[in-house]
């Protein structure tokens, strides 16, 4: 039979290094801000809900978060949120999928009218993107922002909208292709603040994130890939070092059901990127600066 002391020696040893491994954990995210957070409530399966992840992020040291539905916006969630949890800024956006309209001027309008203006970013459509269908071969509806090459009816009232308020234009899963189209178009009226939906995983090329970036757009990328292609890593570290850091930002995409939870992804990105030789100074510039910049933050 093991003596006390073998036993009670690694206990105690364990509870003298948790809090060193707390330190840690919040050291890795402090002032950290994901802005692609999927939680619940949601019409897809969730691994935390709303309030479960601000307060986890909260202990976590983070800044703040940027939720994100496919189906419903999010700012008035966003305010329920910062009642209930002190100390970290949550901020709600709205898809532009066919379950809010599609592209909705009016959609946007009563987001940013919305108790406690959290309503800062718009995306592009997303599951119902021309591009996401037509991708997939589904038999469905989809939302085109393009046609003929040129920017649909609709876009440009909401284009105007959110350069009026100060949003941030996200692509949603449009095409690279598209995207370099909406990008100058946006710019046109006035759109500061655009960012490009993962287009890594939306099958963009270097020299096309590179175009993107010249133009003036953050690139984001993303940890949830991660979890199914172990290369994944060691492709966004080469296009943050032949691009520059100054151009993206980087954040989980996570809140899908038993996959990591959003902490642990933003966190295991973080230190992947240092060990394919990415510098804290850039990963400042990833996790904090640039998406602080975008929702208006002080950097």
């Amino acid at each position: 039979m093991p003596s006390p002391v073998s036993i009670w020696l690694p206990l105690a040893l364990l509870l003298v290094t948790l809090p060193a491994l707390g330190q840690l954990h919040d050291e890795t995210l402090a002032g950290v801000i994901d802005f692609h957070c999927h939680s619940g409530p949601d019409a897809l399966p969730r691994s935390l809900s709303d309030l479960e992840l601000a307060r986890l992020a909260k202990s976590a040291g983070m800044r703040g978060l940027v939720l994100k539905n496919h189906y419903t916006m999010t700012a008035d969630r966003a305010a329920l949120v910062m009642r209930e949890v002190e100390g970290i800024e949550v901020f709600g956006s709205i898809v532009l999928n066919r379950a809010v309209g599609g592209l909705n001027a009016e959609a946007v309008r009563r987001m940013i009218q919305f108790e406690g203006r959290r309503g800062k970013v718009v995306w592009l459509p997303t599951f119902d993107a021309e591009n996401q269908v037509r991708s997939a071969k589904d038999n469905r509806p989809f939302v085109s922002v393009l046609r003929e090459g040129r920017l649909v009816p609709e876009l440009s009232e909401i284009f105007q909208v959110i350069a009026s308020n100060n949003l941030v234009l996200a692509t949603g899963h449009s095409a690279p292709e598209e995207s370099l189209i909406l990008i100058p178009e946006a710019q046109k009226v006035g759109v500061r603040h655009i960012l490009i939906t993962h287009p890594s995983e939306l099958g963009a090329t270097k020299s096309q994130m590179r175009h993107m970036a010249e133009l003036g757009a953050v690139i984001e990328c993303v940890w949830m890939p991660q979890i199914k292609n172990t290369d994944k890593l060691a492709e966004y570290a080469d296009l943050i070092k032949a691009i520059g850091a100054e151009h993206f930002l980087v954040s989980s995409d996570l809140g899908q059901y038993l996959n990591p939870l959003h902490t642990d992804g933003m966190r295991a990105f973080i230190l992947g990127l240092r060990a394919q030789g990415i510098s804290e100074a850039e990963i400042d510039l990833m996790a904090r600066k640039n998406p602080a910049r975008l929702l208006g933050l002080k950097e």
